[in-house]
């Protein structure tokens, strides 16, 4: 958030804007934040504080915290002491893998989660974040939640299990990190990979790696005791900060044209247990929306920034980055197609999503697909 519009926020929840002709002039000035923030602020007096615990998948001391502690630390200023977030680092509380129980069952309020991690607990959620040769740039994933529908879908899914889906968060493309040298996807075969699972792990395998699911709070130190030889995670900055410049030499990317090929758009998002989430206003709600997608933007941004500064010190360090090929583009795209199909088939769910995905990825503004492409696959809608 800009420093004017966090000024009109503030202000907005002091009263400032307190009927509905202003209320509408600021809806229109600073994109609805501060409008929402004015629904609240008459009430904010006789409301009664709450804090919600949310935890977070990333790890204490890296960029990623810092920014969502620091989000995190606004919220009470924010909506005038109404509502409260106290951020819980990776691991803190609950495994990542544990996150969705945790909530569910009220031993924490929410969850800043890597959204990918869901494909353990429904087909459907491999297609909640970015796949192998799937949509490649962030404003593709705004479409298909803003405009194709995945935000209203993802909320149904996320429903049916306890939880209330706020919205999807902008993060990084993923890199991975080798011991050995990957200069073509055939140095892939054989190699013992970290994966997040979901189809993600499907493809590497299908070329030949061994893979091995582990959360990323597990991948520094499998990767120091030699467990593994290499390991798909975040961007650059972050794995910076994790040290893994420390335990491999080699960064891995694809070419110019696709600069990561498995996890282009690595999406987070903002959850909570319906119990947490029900136990708001509409007026909070409503502002809880405005912040987390204000967080989004910011998030991103933030990761940018630091990755900008991360990359020096790669070359510092040694590490060397190889880029895979355009051919070796076209053939994971090969094993990569099949897959979607697979795991899209495994329940209705799942195949009403990744509808969603190939309306998309055929649409003349992304241009990703032609029905050629998919000629011979169906969807069991």
């Amino acid at each position: 958030m800009s420093k004017n519009n966090e000024t009109r926020y503030r202000l907005a929840v002091e009263g400032v804007v307190d009927d509905r002709r202003k209320f509408l002039k600021a809806f229109a000035v600073t994109g609805g934040l501060a409008a929402a923030a004015a629904v609240a602020a008459p009430h904010v007096a006789r409301a009664a504080g709450k804090t919600f615990r949310i935890q977070t998948s990333w790890a204490p001391g890296t960029t990623g915290y810092k920014i969502f502690e620091k989000w995190c630390n606004g919220v009470a200023e924010l909506t005038g002491g109404e509502l409260a977030f106290k951020a819980f680092p990776a691991g803190a509380v609950s495994g990542d893998f544990q996150l969705f129980d945790a909530v569910k069952n009220g031993v924490l309020d929410g969850m800043n989660l890597f959204t990918v991690y869901w494909a353990g607990r429904m087909p459907a959620g491999v297609f909640l974040s970015s796949y192998p040769m799937g949509p490649n740039f962030p404003h593709q994933w705004d479409m298909l939640f803003n405009a194709y529908g995945a935000t209203e879908f993802a909320r149904e899914l996320y429903k049916k299990n306890g939880l209330y889906f706020v919205c999807h968060i902008q993060h990084d493309l993923n890199l991975i990190h080798s011991k050995k040298p990957i200069k073509s996807l055939d140095d892939f075969k054989g190699l013992i990979l970290r994966v997040p699972g979901g189809i993600v792990a499907d493809c590497f395998a299908a070329i030949g790696a061994k893979t091995t699911l582990l959360p990323g709070s597990d991948v520094y130190p499998a990767l120091e005791r030699g467990t593994i030889e290499a390991a798909d995670y975040v961007g650059p900055a972050v794995n910076f900060d994790l040290g893994f410049q420390q335990v491999t030499n080699y960064i891995v990317m694809g070419p110019q044209s696709t600069p990561c090929l498995h996890q282009p758009v690595d999406l987070m998002d903002i959850s909570f247990s319906l119990r947490a989430w029900n136990s708001l206003s509409k007026r909070m709600q409503d502002l809880v929306h405005e912040m987390a997608q204000g967080y989004s933007v910011t998030h991103y941004g933030a990761i940018q920034e630091a990755n900008k500064e991360a990359w020096p010190k790669y070359a510092k360090a040694g590490t060397s980055v190889s880029r895979l090929s355009e051919e070796d583009v076209a053939r994971f795209r090969k094993v990569a197609i099949p897959l979607w199909f697979q795991w899209a088939n495994k329940d209705k769910d799942a195949a009403k999503l990744f509808k969603m995905h190939l309306d998309l990825m055929q649409d003349p503004a992304v241009a990703y697909l032609t029905p050629d492409d998919i000629k011979g696959h169906t969807l069991n809608l």
